[in-house]
Formats: structure tokens, C-alpha cells, sequence
């Protein structure tokens, strides 16, 4: 599921590839480049004169060996091909994660629903002429319960299952970058990888980090241009996914990247934007994909299950005027002033 993320905005950061600022006797570094078809922006503080972007760049690498679909050579294509293959720890943890959201969401959260991906136009594929005849043939190929990892191998019950694990797969390597900038010493950074963020301690500046919520607006394509909110994260991971920038039209009629694995069709709801804090980038990335495919209530439902995640969501009334539902431990980190 690609999805259209949010894009941070850091306060009195402006990102380049190379520099530095001391801070309480170290040294905070700047790194930027492209991964995953996106792109990265990483600030560290460490107390050596270390530049980690080789390092880093080579870990996004292997990440999207891995993972990526739309790397022809990854695991995860070779899956979708029916090639046999041995998945590594990457692809482990990411399939584990996927399935255990699948079960706490009722399955609205399912890597399998890549054929209705392609179909819709959102993934690698051609988009097709879709009908509720095509739709339903689709879905044969859809479910959780169709795939298992057996021997190191992902099995299926029907060769024609495909994967997709983008709506988890980028939050997991935010937590990967993070996870070698501790192993490195850091104790202070800030890692967005296509928008998905995860923060630790303070910035050069000695502040707690700020991450910017874009407004939902078909036509916002310019990440922080127009901003709904400002958030404090310390220690914790940030995701958010939306329906504004990844759609298109067609015969007057917008079809949005958000795929609901149960009925096959984008799913069509007054939810503008989810934006979810968690204590770890996967499963940020993920339950805010659930909350978009959910809608409103069913998103409320699962987050009173699941008080350890925090939720801004934006979703429009009747009259198309912007609401606001926000968990109580979301509106203690939004900043009134600035």
C-alpha cells in the first residue's frame, strides 16, 4: 500500500549534506540522500567527527534488497515471481509485525492485497478496467490466512498471491537507521525516512524535536507548506497517512491508494489523515494505514484498544468543514506556541 506520508518539519533545521553544529560538547551532523524512492533527512549528534551517511546509505540498500517491490531483484519480488528464495531477518520481522496487525485490526491491515494494488493503478503494475466481476476475482488472492513462513520460505495456497508491505516496510526502516545511530553512541536524533519520523532527545538548538501535520488538502502537494498542527517527540516514533496526494480522477471520480482488503475497493471514507505515534516507526506506519482503510469510528475502536498509540486524525463533516479527533496523550505534545 504506497501511501502518501507526512512530511516533517523540523524547527530551525534546514537540512544539507554536509554540516555540523557543537552542542554540549558534540557534534551535530546533517545528512540527506534518496532510499526507497523517497527521500531521507537525518540530524544526529554524536561525539566523534563521524559522517555515517556511507553507512547509512548502505543499510537502505540492503533494506530495499530485501523489501522494496519495486527493486526487481529484492526478496519480496522474487516472492512475487514464485522464485524459490530464503527470506532473511528483514523480511522475518516485517511479516511477523504484518500478521499480528492484521489479527488486532480485524484485517483491515493485510500485505497480501498487492493484485488489487497493481489494479487500482497504486503499485508497480499497469492499472486495469476494474468491475466488481474483476474486483472478486481479485480478492481470491487476498487474506493473511494464505500465506504462512515455513523452512525460511513464505508459502502460499495459490501461486497467484502477491505481497506488498509498503503501508509497514518504510516505518521498519526508520527503526533499523535509529536502531545503528544508538548502536553508534547517539542519544540524540531525528530520522525521517519519506515522512515517517522517529526522534530521540533534543535538537541543536537544546529543544525537543518538532514534527509538522500537514493540512489534507487535494492540491497540497508541497510537504510543510500549509500546516495543521506541530508536535513534540522525544523517544517515540511518528507516521501519518492520507488520501490527499496519492489519488487520481477519473471521470470525476477520485480513487484514493487507501485499498480495503475486504471489499477490494479504495476505501471511501471521511477520514482525511491518520497520524499515529508509537513507540516503534512499523507500527506507527501501520496502524496509521488501518486507521485510513477503518474510517472514523472503526479507527476509534481500535485505538481504545491499543492505549500505547496516540492519534491526530483529521476527518471532514458533513458540510466538508475539517474535525479533529485527538487521543489525550496527542494533545499534551501539541505546541501552541511557536
Amino acid at each position: 500500500m504506497n501511501k502518501v506520508k507526512l512530511i516533517l518539519i523540523v524547527a530551525c533545521l534546514l537540512f544539507s549534506a554536509a554540516c555540523n553544529t557543537s552542542v554540549k560538547n558534540g557534534v551535530y551532523f546533517k545528512i540527506a540522500g534518496f532510499a526507497q524512492g523517497t527521500t531521507y533527512h537525518i540530524t544526529y549528534e554524536l561525539f566523534d567527527t563521524v559522517d555515517l551517511k556511507p553507512q547509512v546509505d548502505s543499510i537502505l540498500m540492503a533494506f530495499d534488497r530485501s523489501l522494496s517491490s519495486y527493486d526487481t531483484n529484492s526478496i519480496i519480488s522474487k516472492i512475487n515471481r514464485n522464485e524459490d528464495v530464503i527470506v532473511d531477518d528483514l523480511f522475518m520481522k516485517v511479516f511477523v509485525a504484518s500478521d499480528e496487525v492484521h489479527r488486532f485490526s480485524d484485517g483491515l491491515f493485510d500485505i497480501t492485497v498487492m493484485p488489487l494494488v497493481n489494479s487500482w493503478g497504486f503499485g508497480p503494475g499497469t492499472r486495469q478496467e476494474m468491475d466488481s466481476a474483476r474486483i472478486d476475482s481479485l480478492l481470491e488472492f487476498v487474506g493473511m490466512e494464505k500465506v504462512k513462513i515455513e523452512n525460511g520460505r513464505l508459502v502460499k495456497t495459490d501461486s497467484r498471491i502477491q505481497i506488498d508491505v509498503n503501508a509497514i516496510a518504510q516505518g521498519y526502516s526508520v527503526d533499523i537507521v535509529a536502531g545503528f545511530l544508538e548502536d553508534m553512541g547517539s542519544v540524540n536524533y531525528m530520522v525521517e525516512i519519506g515522512g515517517e519520523v522517529r526522534a530521540k532527545g533534543v535538537n541543536p538548538t537544546g529543544r525537543i524535536w518538532r514534527i509538522g501535520i500537514d493540512k489534507p488538502e487535494f492540491g497540497n502537494m508541497i510537504p510543510g507548506a500549509d500546516l495543521e498542527a506541530v508536535v513534540e517527540l522525544n523517544n517515540k516514533s511518528l507516521a501519518t497517512s492520507g488520501n490527499y496526494r496519492k489519488y487520481y480522477e477519473e471521470n470525476g471520480v477520485k480513487y484514493t491508494h487507501s485499498i480495503d482488503p475486504k471489499t477490494g475497493y479504495p476505501a471511501k471514507q471521511s477520514l482525511l489523515s491518520a497520524t499515529i505515534i508509537a513507540d516503534n516507526c512499523m507500527m506507527a506506519d501501520a496502524y496509521a494505514t488501518v486507521c485510513m482503510v477503518g474510517g472514523l469510528e472503526k479507527s476509534k475502536e481500535i485505538l481504545a484498544l491499543h492505549p500505547e498509540l496516540e492519534a491526530y486524525l483529521i476527518f471532514g463533516d458533513e458540510s466538508g468543514i475539517y474535525q479533529l479527533y485527538v487521543t489525550e496523550g496527542m494533545s499534551k505534545r501539541i505546541v501552541t506556541e511557536q
